[in-house]
């Protein structure tokens, strides 16, 4: 498991790490062109023509659906249901204690990410396959007075694409720019 603790500019405080499965982003983003990793023993990945590129519906339901899954894991402290909707890879990598243990900071900054799905997500980049199972999408949601930095991969896995990396960030608005 990579795990990367970033400072989220709010004081003495910390935000969730980027949690990969199988890969680094460096690796993901430095694999060649139209190659991808190998997949994992015992795993049949479809075609590429077969991986649909996710719509502007269907990427801003994947994102919403992310956002309320950890909400719901903070409210709860049960990150199980998380886990199990992320890729197989992430499972293995990440037990609900461990994903506890890294949102716990933004946990403890009382953020109500449940106010992410009332606004659409803004992106910060074009969004893009990293690899040609492995698709990645960077932005934020602008509220006030904190709003919420994403980055976030999916992998392509039993024919829907399925959290394979995440970092959530808390943003100042001054941060924003």
């Amino acid at each position: 498991m990579k795990t990367l603790m970033k400072h989220t500019g709010l004081p003495g405080l910390l935000a969730p790490a980027i949690l990969f499965a199988l890969a680094t982003p460096a690796a993901a983003q430095n694999a060649p062109q139209g190659q991808a990793a190998p997949a994992p023993q015992g795993s049949v990945q479809p075609p590429a023509s077969i991986r649909p590129t996710p719509g502007q519906l269907e990427l801003s339901k994947m994102i919403w659906s992310t956002v309320a899954a950890v909400d719901h894991a903070n409210r709860s402290g049960n990150y199980s249901v998380l886990r199990d909707i992320s890729s197989s890879g992430f499972q293995i990598n990440n037990n609900p204690a461990q994903l506890a243990q890294v949102f716990s900071g933004l946990r403890g900054l009382g953020v109500d990410l449940g106010n992410a799905l009332l606004v659409p997500p803004t992106y910060t980049q074009a969004p893009q396959l990293v690899r040609e199972d492995v698709f990645r999408v960077q932005g934020v949601f602008q509220m006030r007075p904190i709003s919420i930095g994403f980055d976030l991969y999916y992998q392509w896995e039993q024919g829907r694409w399925k959290l394979f990396g995440i970092d959530l960030q808390p943003l100042e608005m001054a941060q924003q720019q």
